[in-house]
Formats: structure tokens, sequence, C-alpha cells
């Protein structure tokens, strides 16, 4: 602290970083998965975009109590999303009233906004990536009750010790939450292209065998 303003030293941020990346790339590699978590503002977009583009869960709009502790009830929304899902696609709402075709459109917008990032998520991931710990309470008590690692970016208002992995950086700036989230995203990336590359070896070792 100098002057009353908190500096971060980047040595411990760069620190922390590859120590978490490499827990993120391990955790993949030995089949487990990551959800990113980020609700607020500025960073509902760098979250969506990165979970996407390594393959992660994500959620970015709001989380819904009990996802992690009360995973069953969860999981019967999900369902319940699927299935209207599928009624779409088969054209069964063609055949209801317009009143209630568009009732269930709604719906599945709804849905998807607060599930559609979890919707393959039949259990509970191996680590959870955190933007902002005080904004994400609910997330960090439900992952201590359930034991699943945290990994959070950790600003200065923020108590590190929540965490498994803190990574210390400033959580309200887009360009520093886009950072963090681009290289947990890399480090996701990372962990699979091991996975496959295990997995193929092993194939290849049993058709030898085979052979």
């Amino acid at each position: 602290e100098r002057n009353g303003i908190h500096i971060i030293d980047l040595q411990q941020t760069m620190e922390m970083l590859h120590k978490a990346c490499r827990f993120v790339t391990e955790t993949v590699a030995q089949g487990g998965t990551v959800l990113m978590v980020g609700t607020k503002k500025q960073a509902q977009e760098a979250i969506i975009q990165e979970a996407q583009r390594c393959g992660a869960f994500f959620i970015n709009q709001r989380w819904l109590g009990g996802t992690l502790t009360n995973f069953r009830v969860i999981q019967s929304r999900i369902d319940y999303l699927v299935r209207l899902e599928e009624r779409k696609l088969k054209g069964q709402f063609s055949v209801l009233g317009k009143k209630e075709a568009g009732k269930l459109d709604k719906e599945i917008v709804r849905l998807n906004r607060y599930l559609g990032g979890i919707k393959s998520m039949t259990k509970h991931p191996g680590a959870i990536f955190v933007i902002d710990l005080a904004k994400e309470k609910t997330t960090v008590t439900e992952a201590q009750k359930v034991g699943v690692p945290l990994i959070a970016l950790v600003d200065t208002d923020c108590d590190p010790n929540q965490v498994d992995y803190p990574i210390p950086g400033n959580d309200d700036a887009i360009r520093s939450v886009r950072l963090m989230a681009s290289r947990i995203a890399e480090a996701v990336a990372e962990g699979t292209r091991r996975r496959i590359a295990e997995h193929q070896a092993d194939e290849a070792v049993e058709e030898a065998a085979g052979a």
C-alpha cells in the first residue's frame, strides 16, 4: 500500500498465474473439466468467448443457488431445457397454439441464458475459475462445500485465502479480465491436447499388442 493505493506486485501475479495454469492443464489432461464463472459486466463477454474457444463450461449471467450443492435440481432443469429444445427441433411446437408456442420459446431462451453454458455438465467440474470473489460469493461457498478447487483473479479488496490458486490482479479492468480468462482457456486447451495425445498413444499400444 502506498499513499492509500494498493499496488500489485506483477512478479507474484506471473508466478501464481503459471501455477494456476499448470494445475488447470493437469486437471483437464487427467479427464477433469473446468467451469469459468464471471457474471459482472466487465467479465461476461470474455468468459463466454474464452470458454467456448477452449470447450470449458461457463456461467456469465447469474449463478443459480445450488448449482453445485443441489446438483440434482439443476440437472432436472437442464433436462427440461433439453427436452424443450428437442420438441422444437422435431417441429412439435407447430401443432401448439401461437401463444403456448411463444411461451415455450421464451422459456428456452430464459433457461439457456442461465444454464446454456453448463448444459452438458453431468457432474461437478474438476476446477472452477472465478472473476471477482466478492461478486461470486455463492460460487465460492458452494465450491468449498463440495470440495471443488478454486482458481480466481483476486483484487486487493478480496481475501486470497478463500482460493486454492489465487491470481493477484485487477478484476474491474476489462483488459485484465480478458487476459486472465484467455490464459486459463489456453491451459484448458493444452490439457485437452495432452489428454487426446495420451489416449491415442494408449490405443496405438493396444493395437500393437493385438497385432
